[in-house]
């Protein structure tokens, strides 16, 4: 009989999520390095190639992959034999190993959690408490998998009672184009099917923690009927050209998983939710005899491939900004943006909002000024910010006439915007530029300099201003409301469709 002890437990859980904050799981790393190598649209091949180079910098660095370091599922399986040496309950025990990680001096995490979520939503301050699932299993040892999910695709999670006839690939395929670029692909999708609601969405999330296996599914054949249903969803997705970042291509999606269970027979639960980039998740086992320490794997395994700034790409002074300027820009173009730019995501455009409404004066001036929605990461030893990628626009879609309307020039963020934010950038010539989500470390490399220029009470999200060399965005939507997160996906699936058709039959 185990006797499991309560610091093993709590030091296994630091060290894990410490671990996933910036290892990529390896098989993610070899799908993305196959999607790299197969990628044929530019501005996807850049994406995937940012992505690459953020993992090595940060598995080398030991620095967060994503600034949204997630919110905390664990999954514990606890053998029927085991005997605890504990005054903990389980989820306090996996709770203090979520504070002793996130709050790690060396490898400080993002603290995302907030209680009164209808109400006050106030920080947590430690990122805890986490989502844990307790399952009474044989034996006499706790399996514990642990991960850790981003905002981003946590947000685009899709669930239907489907009528017992109705076709799974369809609603796939009808969920997937409304999921947009959110969720940061390419990722995995992860389907549950059967029992009720909330078994189904319970399934979907646990199939992502299985490992990538298509490429090896494809190449032996589906053995079943769940193992076709996988690679037929997986064909389908990426034959809808959506791509990497939504800037359109040829790998959406790197794996579907599939849970399912048994149901009623009026029902038919389906739960979809996509995991993003920024994949996080590991799993150990305890026995008894210790912490269970994750090994460090080999650098040497990473793809060869480093980012560097396109030729093609144009090089933009902040400082001198002009709406001129600004209406030069078509959509897809790459940009290297250099000089000041502000901050700010939902807390501080709602405050501006509020402010305005009153008719009190804003902290800063917007005129002129280009705006990128993020929450960095805090800043170890001398770095000047921790890693700092794009958060998803859309959250600012109903802020976004207002701040043009005192004088913002663009908007820098990750994922497509609405019909609401497009038609204000027409209206306005302005313009929404992307930069990659999961690339948060490469990309905080190019802000040079950061200071707090309004509401500093937010934390995370105050406005600050930061000094940047050489940052790179993409033009999604230009100044003629053109969007690249909707023409490009339409010209990547046209190809894909017209060189299916030109494949020789079997």
């Amino acid at each position: 009989m185990a006797v499991i002890r309560e610091e093993d437990v709590i030091e296994s859980v630091a060290d894990a999520l410490q671990y996933i904050s910036y290892y990529h799981p390896m098989d993610y790393i070899r799908a993305l390095g196959r999607a790299y190598e197969l990628e044929q649209g530019p501005a996807a091949k850049d994406a995937i190639a940012q992505i690459l180079t953020n993992s090595r910098m940060c598995a080398e660095g030991h620095r967060p992959i994503c600034q949204d370091t997630g919110i905390v599922t664990a999954f514990v399986k606890i053998g029927m034999n085991v005997q605890w040496q504990a005054t903990k309950t389980v989820q306090e025990m996996v709770d203090e190993g979520v504070r002793r990680a996130y709050l790690h001096p060396e490898n400080r995490l993002r603290a995302s959690i907030v209680s009164d979520p209808a109400f006050s939503r106030k920080n947590t301050r430690d990122n805890t408490p986490a989502v844990v699932h307790i399952e009474m299993v044989p034996g006499d040892t706790v399996e514990i998998t642990v991960a850790a999910k981003g905002g981003g695709s946590e947000n685009k999670s899709k669930f239907k009672m489907l009528n017992p006839s109705d076709s799974i690939v369809d609603w796939v395929l009808e969920m997937v184009p409304q999921m947009g670029a959110g969720w940061c692909p390419p990722g995995m999708l992860g389907i549950g099917i059967g029992g009720t609601a909330e078994k189904a969405m319970l399934l979907a999330k646990e199939s992502l923690m299985e490992a990538i296996d298509m490429s090896e599914l494809k190449a032996r054949g589906p053995q079943n009927e769940i193992e076709a249903l996988r690679i037929e969803i997986y064909d389908k997705v990426n034959a809808l050209g959506i791509g990497a970042q939504g800037l359109g291509g040829l790998a959406t999606v790197l794996d579907v998983k599939i849970y399912d269970c048994p149901t009623h027979a009026a029902s038919k639960p389906v739960a979809m939710i996509p995991n993003c980039a920024a994949t996080r998740h590991a799993h150990f086992v305890l026995d008894g005899s210790g912490p269970a320490y994750l090994e460090a794997p080999d650098l040497a395994d990473w793809p060869k491939v480093e980012w560097t700034p396109s030729k093609e790409a144009i090089r933009v002074d902040l400082d001198a900004l002009t709406p001129e300027v600004v209406q030069s820009w078509k959509q897809g173009d790459r940009l290297l943006l250099s000089g000041k730019m502000l901050t700010g995501r939902d807390a501080a455009h709602k405050r501006i909002q509020d402010m305005l409404a009153k008719g009190e004066p804003l902290p800063v001036e917007f005129k002129g000024r280009v705006i990128y929605y993020v929450g960095p990461v805090d800043p170890v030893g001398e770095e000047v910010v921790g890693p700092a990628g794009p958060t998803t626009a859309t959250r600012m879609d109903k802020f976004t006439r207002m701040m043009l309307e005192q004088g913002l020039i663009a908007m820098v963020g990750k994922a497509e915007r609405g019909p609401m934010a497009v038609d204000a950038i027409r209206d306005h010539k302005s313009a929404y530029l992307m930069a990659v989500g999961g690339a948060a470390y490469l990309v905080a490399r190019a802000i040079k300099g950061s200071k707090v220029v309004g509401f500093e009470d937010l934390g995370m999200e105050a406005i600050y201003e930061f000094e940047v060399k050489d940052f790179p965005v993409t033009v999604a939507v230009d100044s003629e409301g053109k969007n690249v997160h909707h023409l490009a996906p339409l010209v990547w699936r046209e190809k894909i469709a017209k060189e299916r058709l030109l494949e020789p039959a079997e």
